[in-house]
């Protein structure tokens, strides 16, 4: 494995990260998350990624089961907040972000988190009362740094303009060869000012893997065959996006490794990402992820599959 700094902390994370949207206490049975957990240790991840929404606080729940009996400084824990937790709990308000540091704190099991994220972007709420409420949240000890989920560049720029306030060090978009805005403005921004990438869905929710024909039905252990799990790879499972994917097997092969591994390794071929968050069912299925730290890929193999990725916008 490999690790790489958070931003402008002291915080590193390996490259290959642990998360737990939609599987852990969700669509994954207790004793397969806590094999994946441990798994992932095994194969030298550190950097375990959820949020309080995810199963309304059953992810955090297993994850604190799952780590109490390992030592605090072993692991990188990360975790979120914005999204509904009752109808009357959310957003990025000075008390919901002092309410749901305690309940995750809670549900985690430790009295601290390395990083504290803001999910979304709160309208409802002023910067500065965002900002300085992290701040207090940091200052307290009960979270190490901050950071924030799919913000656009004007927000992130408005955040780091609030004076006085503890600033960002992570930023985690969706980002993969399916889905490359970060690339445009949110990247570069973020490079400038000591703020890295935790990518999320880099494999496309499984799609980037290969393992769906555009021609046959998904296999039914599969996320986008689960009712609990696939509601949101619709735009993924078109055909013509399924069929461009088939494409880029030969390029992987040409690589030598799979093609998991080898979107992965795109990925991470940017230098402002600090780690790539998986999901895994299986802990075999993070074996085959983690070899992607070490891949050295002609980056002419990676433009390549740009080139067909790219058709499908045409």
């Amino acid at each position: 494995m490999k690790y790489r700094k958070l931003g402008a902390s002291d915080l590193d994370v390996s490259v290959i990260s642990l998360g737990s949207w939609l599987t852990y206490g969700v669509g994954v049975e207790a004793d397969a998350g806590r094999a994946c957990v441990n798994r992932a240790f095994d194969l030298g991840i550190n950097f375990i990624d959820t949020a309080n929404i995810y199963g309304r606080g059953a992810a955090e729940t297993m994850l604190g089961e799952t780590l109490s009996g390992r030592p605090r400084d072993s692991y990188v824990l990360a975790t979120k907040v914005f999204f509904p937790m009752s109808e009357t709990d959310r957003g990025l308000s000075r008390e919901q972000i002092h309410k749901q540091i305690d309940a995750s704190l809670q549900r985690l099991r430790t009295d601290h988190v390395d990083l504290y994220q803001c999910h979304r972007y709160d309208a409802q709420t002023p910067i500065e009362e965002t900002m300085e409420a992290l701040s207090e949240v940091v200052r307290a000890g009960k979270a190490r740094y901050i950071g924030f989920s799919e913000w656009s560049p004007a927000q992130i720029e408005a955040a780091l303009a609030v004076p006085g306030a503890e600033r960002f060090v992570s930023s985690q978009p969706q980002y993969s060869l399916l889905h490359r805005q970060p690339e445009q403005a949110v990247i570069p921004l973020s490079a400038r000012s000591g703020v890295s990438q935790i990518v999320w869905s880099p494999l496309g929710q499984g799609v980037l893997t290969g393992k769906y024909a555009p021609d046959a039905k998904p296999p039914g252990d599969s996320r986008a065959a689960s009712d609990r799990m696939g509601h949101s790879m619709n735009d993924l499972m078109r055909p013509q996006v399924l069929a461009a994917v088939q494409e880029l097997k030969p390029l992987a092969a040409e690589a030598g490794c799979s093609l998991a591994q080898f979107a992965l390794a795109w990925v991470l071929r940017e230098p402002n990402v600090a780690s790539a968050i998986v999901g895994a069912s299986r802990p075999g299925q993070l074996d085959d992820n983690a070899a992607a730290a070490d891949l050295q890929v002609d980056p002419a193999l990676f433009q390549r599959a740009e080139t067909i990725i790219e058709a499908l916008r045409g």
